[in-house]
């Protein structure tokens, strides 16, 4: 037996090991994309300042008595939230939300047990090959940072306004994206064949390009819906294509600096926002459109269908949540809705990206 061989054990072992790794990633994924959605549920009801204190530790089980009910409720009542906008609530009503939170707050938890434990365990039997392991303690390390910036979000409305910071809201919103997008990209890579899977003409890598600015105009799509839900902008203008008549309406820049209205104005918002979605559209349907007669392998064509289908969907629960007023469960599918425009856009890149 060389010196060499427990390594070429361990490699060997990994790479047996690529399935059920990567079907763990998906699992984490799909918790974070639940996660995300729930976070959406927890917004939409005004539950999210329920809970005034952060124990990432000791906070895991609710009130279990009555005195330990109310003196949940008695630390509530001494913040903005209660004395500006639910003064007179009763306890029964302050469960409801207080639950929404957290909810949101344990499965969190339950995330980070999830990905660490197997992880853990993946490491210690040599089950990850050595070139991912620093990918994978980064996840870890953003999951950690990731709750400090919610309660970072939390902070924010606690102090005068009984709300969060809208761009502390889009950063969570963020962050949380760019944790589900890496863990779809492991997975993907994991799953896949290595190697060619179709030889890339000019044209496939200039697609490929356009794959990735695609990747990333969707994310930039989702920071946008992050001002949106942070400014309750939502609320204006609940009519399509134009916005009560207008097509540019008269608020758009009444605020100076004019750059502000990007990002405070609650008009300009939602505006720019769906000017985003006429932005995804026509890029994502260019995609297709130059793909159609491209040589592309079959699993980037079948990836291409996904997105175009998600891109649809994500379309028709955008306009229905707008008209119908941001009805709480349709907002969530919507929320639901970019995870998998973006998982799909991102999967599309990734198929062309193991061409040649």
């Amino acid at each position: 037996m060389t010196a060499n061989n427990p390594v070429i054990d361990s490699e060997g072992r990994a790479v047996g090991a690529r399935p059920i790794v990567a079907a763990w990633l998906l699992v984490v994924a799909a918790m974070v994309a639940a996660m995300v959605m729930l976070g959406g549920a927890t917004r939409l009801t005004h539950s999210g300042l329920s809970m005034v204190q952060w124990q990432p530790l000791m906070g895991t089980l609710p009130p279990l008595s009555d005195s330990a009910w109310q003196e949940t409720f008695e630390k509530y009542k001494q913040f903005p939230e209660y004395k500006k906008i639910n003064q007179g609530m009763t306890l029964s009503e302050f469960k409801g939300i207080f639950y929404y939170e957290y909810s949101h707050r344990v499965l969190g938890r339950g995330i980070g047990l999830v990905f660490a434990v197997p992880f853990l365990w993946f490491l210690l039997t040599g089950r990850i090959e050595r070139r991912r392991r620093k990918v994978l303690y980064g996840l870890f390390l953003l999951g950690g940072l990731q709750g400090l910036i919610g309660w970072w979000m939390v902070k924010s409305g606690l102090v005068d306004r009984p709300d969060v910071s809208h761009y502390r809201l889009t950063v969570h919103l963020g962050v949380a994206f760019l944790i589900f997008g890496a863990l779809v990209w492991v997975a993907n890579d994991l799953l896949s064949k290595f190697g060619a899977q179709a030889v890339a003409t000019d044209a496939v890598r200039g697609l490929r390009a356009w794959s990735w600015i695609a990747v990333a105009v969707v994310f930039l799509q989702v920071l946008s819906g992050g001002l949106v839900a942070g400014l309750d902008a939502g609320f204006v203008y609940n009519s399509f294509p134009t916005m009560n008549g207008y097509w540019l309406p008269p608020e758009l820049a009444e605020m100076s600096p004019w750059w502000m209205n990007m990002f405070e104005n609650v008009v300009t918002v939602q505006f720019d926002h769906r000017i985003g979605a006429v932005i995804c559209t026509v890029l994502l349907l260019g995609l297709w459109f130059k793909a159609r007669t491209l040589a592309l392998g079959r699993a980037a064509r079948l990836a291409l269908i996904l997105m175009l289908v998600a891109l649809a969907l994500q379309l028709a629960l955008g306009v229905s949540t707008l008209l119908l007023i941001i009805p709480v469960w349709l907002a969530v599918l919507h929320q639901g809705g970019a995870l998998l425009l973006f998982a799909t856009s991102m999967h599309f890149a990734l198929c062309l990206r193991r061409t040649t």
